[in-house]
């Protein structure tokens, strides 16, 4: 859902339309480095790295603002939040504005991230302007946040695992959730499904419990639910993340009781979707 970063207006719309608080910082989106420039100053030697690794690509870096910046894009913060996409779609509409677009997903605050236009106008409708469809999301998972002040660190794991950057920038800081937001995605409460959720290994649950809910598995299937969505058969978790928000917004459209959400393992990209989970789980 997005809106030129200068445009204060536009940006404000942006809030109105999720019920987004204004505290919670928008991640700007860039073509190329003079539109970076335009945005951020003082980028960190490792920042460098992780441009040269990851861009364009689902990888949001946390930098000193430029000072033109609207407070509202940035919740007041002296940072930014800035990633450049790789969707041809995304990098072709910043291409023709030549602008850098404050872009968060096109969703209500706190629910399920969209992965396909139809989600978009499930939830959002006829509020917005208009509906690009660029296909279904690549990745399936949002982007991964990194920080570097006062060292690198992990704000939200995403769909880039961080054990790939710490193989180019070495190891990263865990920020704890009770820590202040600086960045997007970091509410205790976040990704939810309307569905209560709880994780739960579905094998352990009793047969009369499972009639009126579904279940989200990485690989195995379980009987007696209503509903069952199996991530990846391999069990390989770079399918399951394509697949997990899909299989959610499913399962949460089919008027379950509840969503037993089998745990992954909290590896490579089975952290983002734990963290997807937990948060969803805490509502």
């Amino acid at each position: 859902l997005g809106a030129l970063v200068w445009d204060t207006r536009a940006v404000a719309r942006i809030f109105e339309l999720k019920a987004r608080p204004e505290f919670d910082p928008l991640i700007v989106h860039v073509a190329d480095r003079p539109m970076l420039e335009r945005v951020a100053i003082k980028l960190p030697d490792s920042a460098q790295l992780l441009i040269e690794r990851f861009w364009p690509g689902p990888l949001t870096l946390v930098l000193e603002r430029q000072a033109r910046v609207p407070e509202l894009v940035t919740a007041g913060l002296a940072t930014i939040a800035v990633r450049m996409p790789s969707h041809p779609v995304a990098r072709a509409i910043l291409r023709a504005l030549g602008e850098p677009i404050a872009a968060p997903s096109a969703n209500p605050f706190g629910y399920l991230s969209p992965t396909r236009a139809e989600h978009v106008a499930e939830t959002l409708g006829q509020r917005v302007d208009l509906i690009l469809d660029g296909g279904r999301a690549i990745h399936g998972l949002e982007s991964t946040i990194v920080a570097f002040e006062p060292v690198p660190a992990l704000l939200r794991p995403g769909a880039i695992p961080a054990e790939s950057i710490e193989a180019v920038i070495g190891s990263l800081e865990r920020r704890q959730p009770s820590q202040a937001v600086t960045a997007p995605g970091q509410l205790p409460v976040h990704y939810a499904p309307r569905t209560p959720l709880r994780i739960v290994e579905p094998a352990g649950v009793a047969l009369e419990e499972r009639r009126t809910a579904g279940a989200l598995a990485l690989r195995d299937a379980f009987d007696g639910y209503a509903a069952t969505r199996r991530l990846s058969e391999r069990g390989d978790l770079r399918e399951a993340a394509a697949a997990f928000f899909d299989a959610l917004h499913d399962l949460d459209g089919l008027g379950l009781e509840r969503i037993d959400a089998q745990p992954l393992p909290e590896r490579g990209l089975g952290l983002a979707m734990m963290d997807r989970l937990k948060r969803a789980a805490a509502r």
